[in-house]
């Protein structure tokens, strides 16, 4: 019966999203296109009518009247990136464009470029293909725009827009390129070297807009992450601290494991959890295994890094966006975001080798299927088969992903993506909650050899339609399912208890079939229109989801091991059922955005949305619905953006945020009551060295309440409700290019979390896991010409103070400093590296609040790709 309701509700909630979007549409297309008045035949008197001047020296005067242009700005979009010249004038421009050498220059007469930081603006390579963007005075009455390609002149297309003035630059394509731009759109004519004067008429306060267009060119610095922010504009707009780790840091650090990326962003901590799985805190609260793959939920599922392309992670609550489908819609999200089909041949291969038989091979290519390239496509595969520093732990796995783009029209798009990922591995949760195992090594393994391992895999199919409606408006219609199957081999073993002679273990053992599904819809109309003097960019959808998670768990006594003097050679005996159930629930949540531009240095976001959940949990053994309830609640977010220079912006937001507990569940198999979040935070980003570094600090409050911990006395299984938990601190994040081949990405976290109100645990208490300070620094530098040309070094140092090991605290694990390095070398075709991991081999612990995980020593990675 409720899903008969959520579907009557849903087209109830669509045809109110549809009016809305009409409305919103209707007055804009009224503004863009201004009708005139025929109701009246009236003739005008010639007294009436206005002349708009009285002499050839009035004419004269107006047509040489210089116009200021007071703000140069470099803004990332879907196609790549536009430069922004800032005016209030609306008098009709004349531009000439010509070509020499590898640059195309465009020319504005009666301008002149009057800039709070100078009379000159340049960018070096701000987009692959494109070397160096300058805007300049040419004299006192012309301003000259030179945009220099790096294999030849970019090809232009001059047009029209309601923003003014629009070239679309595309990079000339180069053989080595690896990030090949997109197509420009079509035009009916396509200019040529030489461009007779145009002249468009621009509105009233509206910018010139010079779009260049092609693709970030995957450096330190990420300017835009429309995946997470679901809209086109650079993070300097967005009231909220993302940071993004680009795939030029995962390949200098020669990651290996999703979760690594954490050592690069502040305020985050891995959990290291059940296999191949990823969790983590986030500003000082558990944030769940629930993440997300290029904007859709994926449930704790293993996943391989041969396709990422990027990392992004929201700090904060992000119910406006992504509802209510796990606790990391409180804390904060993190969005892999994956590889795009290039539309120029890319091919490589990649071989890793490394420490405990650590063996990877992986091929990565791209191109056109088709001449006119309206058919793109991608495969990623990579294979992994490698032992540990802890014994008798290994791992292998099998991935593939084919990716196709389609070019429908000039104007649609359909991309489909589809991932497989087979694994197999030794289960292995560390070591007892306890201070004795301190004092273990860190090889030491409490399981028992020679156990049937885990093995399953994960199968997931996205699909993303765009089609663009006009300039300004644009329709995209995602779809996700996504299937994990496991199998549960008896090598998975837990600890129970260490018993008071500080040694002896008792452990269980433990085989059975886990199953997640998750299925999603996003339903996305995205616009940009102007009531008055206000520019608007909105965002309304409508997301429906279902999750469900079934699992047969059976549990077998195994005999007790000394952890200071294993023997091992145990064997389970016989198992019975210990848990069967299925959990999960459909939820519909419809969403609105709004980015509104007050003035260019100032902007207000605000959205809002409703979630309605029905969650669900069946016994299996009875076939019986024990628990079902439906939660419901608005999410509201404001944000507020100044922009005292084209380099700074200062933001403020707040932000509410609630989460059905769908995937917990107590011992006596109640559900758990929604958790709910607040934040507050206040924060300036700062660009540097003309933009090529990029900073972001921020202060922040969040008040989180029901929130979920392991029951004390099953914590493996069960969770318990621990009232509310406070986190608030100061976060630091610096990314980019100092000087020529000098890169840098950098953080620092202050943390302030405790328990504030509990039934259970004592009051002042710190979550698990969470380092009052940690920081993080990762460099390198190539050497830029000479015979050493493409030779480079990197160097790594992570800290992290002491931790607390679990709720309620009992004891913490000390502090550490890790310092990673490498060696490369780098030319246009092929790279070989060297990574060293603990250069020092200090001995640290991961925590999750379960047990401990001592952390990897020192470890060698070596690295031969190949390009062509």
């Amino acid at each position: 019966m409720w899903r008969n309701i959520l579907k009557q509700r849903l087209f109830f909630d669509l045809g109110i999203v549809g009016a809305i979007c009409l409305l919103a549409i209707a007055p804009v297309k009224a503004q863009e296109v201004p009708k005139e008045d025929t109701s009246s035949t009236k003739i005008p008197r010639l007294s009436d009518i206005q002349i708009p001047y009285t002499s050839v020296k009035d004419w004269l005067l107006a047509q040489t009247e210089v116009i200021q242009v007071t703000g140069v700005r470099l803004s990332s979009t879907n196609d790549g990136l536009e430069i922004i010249l800032e005016t209030s004038a609306s008098d009709k421009l004349q531009t000439s464009t010509t070509s020499e050498g590898n640059s195309f220059i465009a020319d504005i007469p009666n301008t002149q470029l009057r800039l709070a930081t100078g009379d000159s603006f340049r960018q070096e390579n701000a987009i692959a293909g494109i070397t160096e963007i300058t805007v300049t005075n040419l004299d006192s009455k012309t301003i000259r725009i030179r945009v220099t390609g790096e294999a030849g002149a970019p090809k232009v297309e001059l047009f029209d827009s309601d923003e003014g003035l629009v070239f679309g630059i595309t990079p000339a394509i180069s053989s080595t390129s690896q990030q090949p731009p997109p197509q420009t759109p079509e035009t009916e004519e396509q200019p040529s070297s030489e461009t007779a004067p145009e002249q468009p008429s621009a509105q009233d306060d509206q910018p010139i807009e010079l779009v260049v267009t092609g693709t970030q060119d995957g450096e330190y610095n990420v300017q835009i992450a429309p995946s997470s922010t679901k809209i086109d504009v650079p993070l300097r707009d967005i009231p909220q601290s993302i940071q993004v780790v680009p795939r030029q840091v995962l390949e200098d650090r020669q990651v290996t494991r999703l979760d690594e990326f954490t050592d690069n962003v502040s305020g985050v901590q891995r959990i290291f959890g059940f296999g191949t799985a990823s969790g983590y805190n986030i500003r000082g609260l558990f944030a769940g295994y629930e993440n997300l793959r290029n904007g859709f939920r994926d449930l704790g599922n293993p996943r391989d890094i041969a396709n990422v392309e990027r990392v992004e992670v929201l700090k904060g609550p992000s119910s406006v966006l992504y509802g209510s489908g796990s606790s990391s819609a409180l804390s904060g999200l993190v969005n892999t975001v994956t590889k795009k089909p290039l539309d120029s041949p890319f091919y490589q291969g990649q071989l890793t080798i490394g420490s405990f038989d650590f063996y990877r091979p992986s091929i990565d290519i791209t191109g056109p299927l088709l001449s006119d390239r309206s058919a793109l496509y991608r495969l990623n595969v990579a294979y992994e088969n490698s032992n540990s520093y802890r014994d008798f732990v290994s791992r292998e796995n099998f991935f593939i992903a084919p990716v196709l783009t389609l070019q429908l029209s000039p104007r649609t798009t359909l991309t489909t993506e589809f991932e497989y990922l087979d694994y197999s591995y030794i289960f292995d949760k560390g070591l007892p909650l306890d201070p004795v195992s301190l004092q273990l090594p860190v090889n030491r393994f409490i399981g028992e050899p020679n156990l049937d391992p885990t093995t399953g895999n994960v199968a997931s199919i996205t699909g993303n339609f765009e089609h663009q409606f006009s300039e300004n408006w644009k329709f995209r219609q995602g779809l996700n399912a996504t299937i994990n199957n496991t199998e549960v081999g008896n090598a998975r073993i837990y600890s129970i208890s260490l018993r008071d002679d500080g040694r002896t273990l008792d452990r269980t053992s433990s085989i059975g079939a886990q199953k997640t599904e998750n299925y999603s819809s996003q339903t996305e109309i995205l616009g940009k229109f102007n009531t008055g003097s206000l520019r608007h960019n909105v965002l309304f959808g409508v997301e429906l989801a279902r999750f469900k998670y079934g699992y047969d768990i059976f549990e077998s006594p195994l005999d007790p091991i000394d952890i200071f003097n294993p023997v091992y050679g145990a064997r389970p005996g016989e198992f019975t059922l210990s848990f069967a159930g299925e959990q999960g629930g459909d939820n519909i949540g419809i969403y609105v955005q709004d980015l509104i531009e007050i003035l260019p240095n100032l902007k207000i976001s605000a959205g809002g949305r409703f979630d309605l959940v029905d969650s669900f949990y069946k016994d299996r053994p009875t076939n019986t619905v024990v628990n079902e309830q439906t939660d419901s609640r608005f999410s509201p977010r404001v944000g507020i953006v100044y922009q005292p220079s084209q380099f700074t912006s200062v933001y403020f937001n707040w932000t509410n945020a609630f989460v059905p507990q769908i995937f917990s569940r107590s011992r006596t198999g109640e559900q758990f009551k929604p958790e709910i979040g607040e934040q507050f935070e206040i924060g300036i980003k700062q660009d540097f060295f003309d933009s090529r570094v990029s900073a972001t600090l921020a202060l922040y409050q969040i008040t989180r309440q029901n929130v979920l911990t392991p029951d004390p006395v099953d914590r493996n299984n069960f969770s318990i409700q621990t009232g509310e938990q406070r986190s608030r601190g100061i976060e630091l994040d610096i990314a980019g290019e100092i000087l020529p081949g000098w890169k840098v990405i950098a953080s620092y976290a202050y943390i302030d979390a405790a328990v504030t109100e509990d039934n259970v645990i004592p009051i002042g208490n710190r979550p698990a896991g969470v380092p009052e300070h940690s920081a993080s620094l990762w460099s390198t530098y190539e050497i830029q010409n000479g015979n050493l040309q493409g030779l480079g070094f990197g160097l790594g140092l992570v800290y992290a103070a002491e931790r607390e090991v679990s709720l309620p605290n009992t004891f913490t694990v000390p502090s550490y400093l890790r310092t990673d390095a490498s060696v490369f070398y780098r030319r246009s075709n092929y790279r070989v590296g060297l990574n060293i991991k603990n250069l020092f081999d200090v001995k640290y612990y991961e925590v999750d609040g379960f047990s401990l995980l001592p952390a990897a020593p020192l470890t060698l990675l070596g690295t031969f790709a190949v390009e062509f």
